[in-house]
């Protein structure tokens, strides 16, 4: 069995060190880098599974890593989990809006780390159903884990694609934050922000300027619909 490659790239030695122990221990295969042009380097190279990304790093910060990561084909679906020790939200929310699929603040939990690892290494490898979606326009294909719209293709993150995927399968009812956690990052009682963050992100690519128009509705307090409206 070949077992999956993640990159862990921290600039602080001690915890490269534990979280690439941590997850040899889990039985994958690693690699590191402790500044953000040597990130680079090997993500182009060795085309890990997933990345761990600090965001505070020498030479090239991680938001800029990330970015140029997003904007690349052959890595643009690399999932990324950030590591932040700031705590400003316009931060993680920056990462977010670049294409990270996940954060996590410092001091974290090894065992979390690990959980979410798992949970996005799951949720891109394997897509959960089979059969073809359609709901008026809209066709997802979960075998491709591609969606379509008015027969164009959606230019979507695995996250964007996953968010759509759990809200058409529920087309015009709601969705809660805490069950879009749960479903997509395997993760329950977490930071609904991450979500949020998702949702706005997904809004924009939906916004073909056409009607009927698909949106995500906000239901404050409950959580978010796909709808078409006039």
């Amino acid at each position: 069995m070949v077992r999956q490659r993640i990159l862990v790239v921290e600039d602080e030695e001690a915890i490269r060190g534990i979280v690439t122990q941590t997850l040899l221990r889990h039985g994958y295969e690693t690699a590191s880098a402790s500044d953000g042009d040597d990130a680079l380097e090997k993500a182009f190279t060795l085309r890990p599974d997933l990345i761990i990304l600090d965001l505070m790093l020498p030479r090239m910060d991680g938001w800029e890593v990330c970015r140029r990561l997003k904007a690349e084909k052959d890595t643009a679906s690399i999932p990324i989990i950030m590591l932040t020790a700031r705590r400003e939200e316009r931060d993680v929310v920056e990462g977010l809006e670049l294409g990270a699929d996940d954060y996590m603040k410092k001091p974290f939990s090894l065992s979390e780390l690990t959980a979410r690892v798992r949970a996005l290494l799951r949720r891109t490898a394997v897509p959960e159903e089979s059969g073809v979606l359609e709901a008026g326009d809209l066709r997802i294909e979960p075998g491709d884990e591609t969606a379509l719209l008015r027969g164009i293709p959606l230019e979507l993150s695995p996250t964007e694609y996953r968010i759509l995927e759990a809200l058409a399968r529920k087309m015009g009812r709601t969705v809660s934050r805490e069950e879009l956690l749960s479903k997509i990052w395997s993760f329950s009682g977490g930071d609904t922000r991450t979500v949020d963050v998702h949702i706005s992100r997904l809004r924009k690519k939906l916004d073909d300027g056409k009607q009927p128009a698909l949106a995500v509705n906000s239901l404050r307090g409950r959580g978010y619909r796909l709808v078409w409206e006039e």
